[in-house]
């Protein structure tokens, strides 16, 4: 069966994300959306790289907002001709959505990709509660640490590295690749994506890939995306002080709506912020940022903002190439192409 996975409706629902990239490519639990679909054994496709002339043609077609889950996929594995129903599954509407099914994202998840296997042993320099529901990829390195399994399972992804000191609690993800810093502490339910280094305290939050919070401060009830960084000391505020309900600025419906009683910060790719920064409640930076200055009062900072300017388009595509090269990458023709698009709609 070919599966559709429809990405270009309704595409500013979950803004900042998918813009740049696909919806399929937002991480939520341990994978993407896409690489969740892709466990089905199926033939995945996205409406966005299908030409429209050809994507009626023999697909499945199906939201790329939906999340599937691990009784959704086995059922969907034994399927050859129809797609289950999606009764058990997630719909992602809003972008505080992913934090907020990460709990439940990560368990799918941990049950899909573990099932059948066993987990690389873990040095007994580390004091594992609850070990059977930790499992470690080839190549993880985890020292003198804690890692507790009792609210949820904890994922090390391959060649990721947990330095001495680190107090982790489930449900979490550690990527492949990813270093966690020495006395880190993060709580569930938090996914750091892959090639990411996390330091300080997170809780309930997920850095999507190649993205740094590497220093102290406090990361709540958040989503950071795609090759974005945290200065050192940096904060985000996800309570107010009322307790009272959170607004967040929503692109799809030009206002701000209530987003619940926890929202932290919600970071588009390819955005940096200086050290020391504090963020209010529920505050969205768009794609491509350079945040500094008296900011905290902001609670929608728009695409392409340097301080309190626009961001020269040319010294934003360098900024970022810089950022990718201190990774070994660098900045390809196909994202300048996107991000262009995007700044010009300004």
């Amino acid at each position: 069966m070919n599966i559709l996975l429809d990405d270009i409706v309704c595409n500013e629902m979950l803004y900042p994300f998918g813009a740049v990239q696909s919806m399929a490519h937002i991480r939520i639990g341990i994978l993407t959306i896409a690489e969740k679909w892709k466990l089905s054994s199926h033939k995945i496709f996205l409406s966005s790289q299908v030409s429209e002339k050809n994507n009626d043609a023999g697909f499945k077609k199906i939201s790329a907002y939906v999340i599937p889950s691990a009784n959704f996929l086995k059922q969907l594995i034994k399927e050859k001709h129809t797609l289950p129903p999606v009764d058990d599954c997630k719909i992602l509407q809003y972008p505080w959505q992913i934090f907020e099914y990460n709990n439940w994202a990560i368990q799918q998840d941990f049950e899909l990709i573990t099932q059948s296997r066993k987990s690389k042993d873990i040095s007994k320099t580390n004091q594992l509660i609850n070990a059977e529901n930790i499992f470690a990829e080839e190549g993880a390195i985890i020292s003198y640490s804690i890692l507790n399994a009792t609210d949820g399972p904890i994922y090390i992804g391959k060649n990721a590295e947990i330095q001495e000191g680190s107090l982790l609690r489930g449900p979490l993800a550690i990527c492949e690749k990813s270093r966690i810093k020495m006395g880190t502490k993060i709580y569930g339910a938090t996914t750091i994506g892959p090639h990411c280094l996390a330091g300080g305290e997170i809780k309930n939050s997920i850095l999507m890939s190649y993205s740094n919070k590497a220093h102290d401060g406090y990361l709540g009830d958040s989503i950071i995306g795609s090759w974005c960084n945290l200065g050192a000391g940096s904060s985000s505020s996800n309570l107010k002080n009322t307790a009272g309900i959170v607004k967040m600025w929503s692109k799809s419906e030009n206002k701000f709506i209530d987003a619940g009683n926890k929202c932290g910060l919600i970071m588009g790719d390819y955005s940096r912020c200086a050290i020391n920064t504090s963020f209010n409640t529920g505050t969205i930076v768009g794609i491509s940022c350079n945040v500094f200055g008296n900011i905290f009062s902001s609670k929608f900072i728009d695409d392409f903002t340097w301080g309190n300017e626009k961001y020269i388009f040319e010294k934003a595509i360098t900024d970022i190439d810089n950022w990718k090269k201190l990774k070994g990458l660098a900045i390809t023709e196909e994202e300048i192409k996107f991000l262009k698009k995007i700044y010009q709609s300004k």
